[in-house]
C-alpha cells in the first residue's frame, strides 16, 4: 500500500489526490478483496482493499490538526491502523470493512496524538483518553470556552455525561489550557535563575548514604550467619524462595529436587522458623531490623 506521505506541499496534494480517486468499492467485491487476503494471503487484494480507503484516512486525520501535530504524521498513523484493520478483519461477520477499519484508523492517530501532543504523559486510562478528546467539545456546547477555572456546575455536567470524577475534568482542563515549560526558561527576565533551580533533590545526603550502606552490609552478616543453622537444602529453597530478586515458584523448586511442591512448602515453613530462631540469637527481633524478606 502506498503509505508514503511527504511533508512537501505538492507531494502531499498529490498522494491527496491519489487517494481521493481510488475507485469505490461495492459490498460484494470488498468482501471478495477481504477474503482473498485472509485466506490466500493475496498481497493484489490487499493493496487494492487499502487504496479504496486511504481517503477514510484522510478524512479522519484531518479532524485532529487543530492538535498542532503535522498533517503527514497523522496520516502515517491512520495508515497503520488501516492495516492493522485489514491484518484483524474477520469477511464472514459481514460488517462492512469500512466500518471495522474506522475505529482501527482513529485509535492508532488518537494514540499517537497522545504520545506527541506534549512531552508530558497524558491520558493513560480509557477515562482520561476520552476526557483529552471531548472535553473541548463539550465545553463549547456548554458555552464554556475561556481559559479560566471550570465552574462546578460545569464540571459536574462534564463528569456526569463522560462517566468520569469531577476531579479528572479539573486536571484535564488546567492540562489542556497549559503548555510545556522548559525547566532550563528562566524564571524571570532580568534573573540568572532557572525553573529546574526550584526542583527538590530528594536523593540521599552522603551521611545518609554512608549509613544506609554500612545497614546493608550489617544486614547481609546477619542474614549469611542465620543461614548457617540450616541445611543444604533448606538453604537452596530460601535463597530462591526469599533471598532472590526473582523468587522461584514452589512447582518449579518442586520439580528440580524431585519432591511435591507443597513439601517444598512445608520444608520453606520450617526453614523460616529455624532461619528466625537464628537471626533473634543474633539480632534480637528480626522484624524491626528490616530481616526475612517477603515474610
Amino acid at each position: 500500500m502506498a503509505n508514503a506521505y511527504s511533508s512537501n506541499g505538492p507531494a502531499d496534494r498529490s498522494y491527496v489526490k491519489k487517494a481521493m480517486k481510488a475507485p469505490m468499492l461495492e459490498a460484494e467485491h470488498e468482501l471478495e478483496l477481504a477474503r482473498r487476503w485472509r485466506e490466500q494471503e493475496d498481497e493484489k487484494a490487499l493493496h487494492e482493499l487499502t487504496r479504496a480507503y486511504l481517503r477514510l484516512v484522510i478524512a479522519m486525520a484531518s479532524k485532529f490538526r487543530h492538535y498542532g501535530l503535522p498533517m503527514p504524521d497523522l496520516v502515517s498513523e491512520g495508515n497503520v491502523g488501516l492495516m492493522m484493520a485489514a491484518a484483524r478483519f474477520e469477511p464472514d461477520r459481514k460488517v462492512r470493512f469500512s466500518t471495522y477499519a474506522s475505529w482501527w484508523i482513529r485509535s492508532s492517530i488518537q494514540d499517537f496524538v497522545l504520545r506527541n501532543w506534549s512531552i508530558v504523559r497524558t491520558g493513560t486510562t480509557s477515562s482520561q483518553k476520552s476526557l483529552f478528546f471531548n472535553l473541548r467539545r463539550l465545553r463549547a456546547r456548554i458555552d464554556d470556552t475561556g481559559d479560566g477555572v471550570m465552574t462546578k456546575e460545569n464540571r459536574a455536567w462534564i463528569a456526569e455525561h463522560l462517566g468520569v470524577p469531577e476531579r479528572d475534568v479539573e486536571n484535564m482542563a488546567s492540562r489542556l489550557s497549559a503548555s510545556d515549560r522548559s525547566l532550563n526558561a528562566p524564571m524571570a527576565e532580568d534573573g540568572d535563575g532557572e525553573w529546574q533551580d526550584l526542583l527538590p533533590d530528594e536523593s540521599a545526603i552522603p551521611e545518609q548514604q554512608v549509613m544506609e550502606s554500612h545497614d546493608s552490609s550489617r544486614r547481609k552478616e546477619w542474614i549469611a550467619n542465620a543461614l548457617k543453622a540450616l541445611n543444604p537444602r533448606e538453604t537452596h529453597i530460601i535463597m530462591q524462595r526469599r533471598l532472590c530478586e526473582d523468587s522461584v515458584t514452589l512447582e518449579t523448586l518442586g520439580h528440580e529436587l524431585g519432591i511435591s511442591k507443597e513439601r517444598v512448602r512445608q520444608i520453606e515453613h520450617q526453614a523460616l522458623g529455624k532461619l528466625r530462631r537464628a537471626l533473634e540469637r543474633i539480632v534480637g527481633d528480626p522484624d524491626e531490623a528490616g530481616l526475612l524478606p517477603g515474610t
